[in-house]
């Protein structure tokens, strides 16, 4: 969120965009192996996408962050109002849907608000995390819910098979912000303070243990930690940022000391050792004299960790490619900064699956003046095409490039899937020149106010950037005499931001008939539908 100096933080717009998204849309396929392709309605499937698009459910919508993990199929969109919607793999109940609905399309987002939750009217959702299978949502107030996988507590409730839907999560502090692992969370509070719960096996906890023993069939078992507690060690730093990986944690505090905690595989804690570490440990290449060597940005990957230093030079450790140097053959054994990048000033950086991202400031606009924001991205075996480097065009890079597609596009957050990335884009620049996702929505070919189509010597057709209906400039209230410059949405999209599209909408459409179709219960009244 970025203010003016003499805006009140409280009341000020953030700055808001819209969303991209590119790689896979089989959301319930992803990442398995011989599993079957889903089919949409129209009998196809949900492809997959070489080139960033713009989600057409969510084009009308301003939104500020979007959210999902390494090791995640979900996302969580934040818009201008504080609304959440969501999308993706809903395994284990992880959008707070029953486990009868394996994922929701992208076309047809599920739109949540806080109140819905129980909360008070003006109380906004500011932040959101995905671990594998599990989703947090974090209040304007400093609450925090959770639902999803829950076998080892780490939604933060007694263990069971699940928390189907979003559920409060008893806090002794006011969250922030939240970040999820595969069978763990952490959250950080206003005070600085962190706290995690869920599975202790490799340390990801931080409380100095990890409780393994053996239990019948000789299976291990480890400690598990369902409410919330405070991470110790770092309990006297402010933190902060927290970013959470498959099973291990990295933390930044206020003079940019920076902390790694929890599985140690690949080297992933930039220790220049593999062991676990069960409590939080000072990263010693951040903790020098040199203060544009300490730490400003921190992320973890699937296997690997990420600190940009206040210099804005990117520094990797762990395994990060699947062949060559830094990867699990040899990799980086403590953080060491990225030759190929090391003139850019990293503002952004974001790990997904196979996936790496960063955004660096571009050479000035020379027509406004203002600075333009560059994206590189690299990754290997991204074979869902969550690179997005084009249709024509390689699926993965093995060094940093500049992203061709989304070259003169503002793009102002990146949130990395494990099969998936989404981005937020400010509507300027080339951004209108990316193609739509889903491409062919079937719009009308007549007017959608007089019913008729004048042909190509007829009146000026205006259409709608997310449904693609046609409207007469004349038909319109009131009429319009040219082609207004910029975005433009029909009424219907500006009357309900986030509605379905395409195959999703007709999808909805035909089950609200047959709903509407079905005779009541014998000797039941019938209800009017609102």
């Amino acid at each position: 969120m970025s203010t003016s100096a003499n805006e009140d933080p409280e009341t000020a717009t953030p700055e808001w965009g819209r969303v991209l998204i590119c790689g896979g849309t089989d959301w319930a396929r992803l990442g398995r192996k011989g599993a079957p392709k889903s089919e949409d309605v129209n009998g196809e499937t949900n492809p997959d996408l070489l080139e960033p698009h713009i989600l057409r459910s969510l084009s009308n919508v301003k939104a500020t962050s979007v959210h999902t993990s390494a090791h995640g199929c979900h996302c969580v969109v934040l818009d201008v109002d504080g609304v959440a919607w969501l999308f993706g793999r809903n395994g284990s109940c992880a959008l707070g849907v029953p486990n009868t609905i394996d994922a929701i399309s992208e076309s047809a987002p599920r739109r949540l608000t806080a109140s819905d939750l129980g909360a008070p009217a003006t109380t906004k959702f500011v932040h959101a995390a995905c671990g594998r299978h599990h989703t947090l949502l974090v209040g304007s107030d400093g609450q925090l819910w959770s639902a999803g996988i829950n076998t080892v507590g780490q939604c933060g409730h007694p263990v069971s098979p699940d928390v189907p839907t979003f559920k409060i999560v008893s806090v002794k502090e006011r969250i922030v912000k939240a970040t999820a692992g595969i069978s763990f969370s952490a959250v950080l509070t206003d005070s600085g303070k962190v706290y995690t719960f869920g599975s202790g096996e490799k340390g990801q906890l931080g409380n100095g243990k990890t409780g393994e023993r053996i239990i019948t069939g000789n299976k291990l078992a480890f400690d598990i930690v369902t409410q919330p507690t405070q991470v110790e060690g770092i309990d006297n730093r402010k933190i902060v940022q927290i970013s959470a990986g498959q099973q291990h944690c990295i933390a930044l505090d206020s003079t940019g000391l920076v902390y790694v905690w929890g599985y140690g595989g690949y080297c992933r804690l930039g220790l220049g050792t593999q062991a676990d570490e069960l409590k939080p440990k000072m990263v010693p290449n951040f903790a020098g004299a040199n203060d544009l060597l300490m730490g400003a940005l921190v992320v973890a990957g699937p296997s690997n960790s990420v600190v940009v230093d206040r210099q804005g030079m990117y520094w990797m450790t762990g395994k990060w490619k699947n062949s060559g140097e830094g990867s699990s053959g040899s990799p980086y054994s403590s953080f060491r900064y990225m030759q190929d990048i090391m003139a850019c000033k990293v503002t952004k950086a974001s790990c997904g699956g196979v996936t790496h991202w960063l955004l660096t400031p571009d050479d000035d606009d020379k027509d406004t003046g203002e600075a333009r924001i560059m994206t590189v991205a690299w990754g290997q075996n991204a074979a869902n095409g969550e690179l997005g480097l084009g249709p024509d065009e390689p699926k993965s890079a093995t060094k940093p490039t500049r992203h061709i597609p989304l070259v003169d596009v503002a793009v102002i957050d990146i949130a990395a899937g494990q099969n998936t990335t989404l981005f937020i884009a400010k509507p300027v620049g080339k951004y209108s020149d990316l193609p739509r996702h889903p491409i062919d929505v079937d719009p009308p070919e007549v007017c959608i106010q007089c019913g008729e189509d004048h042909g190509e010597d007829g009146d000026e057709v205006l259409e709608c950037e997310k449904c693609d209906a046609p409207y007469h400039l004349a038909c319109l209230t009131p009429p319009l005499e040219s082609i207004p410059e910029g975005e433009w949405f029909c009424p219907d999209c500006e009357e309900s931001p986030g509605a379905s599209v395409g195959a999703a909408a007709k999808k909805l459409k035909s089950k609200s008939l047959k709903r509407k179709a079905e005779p009541s219960p014998k000797g039941a009244p019938k209800k009017k539908r609102q």
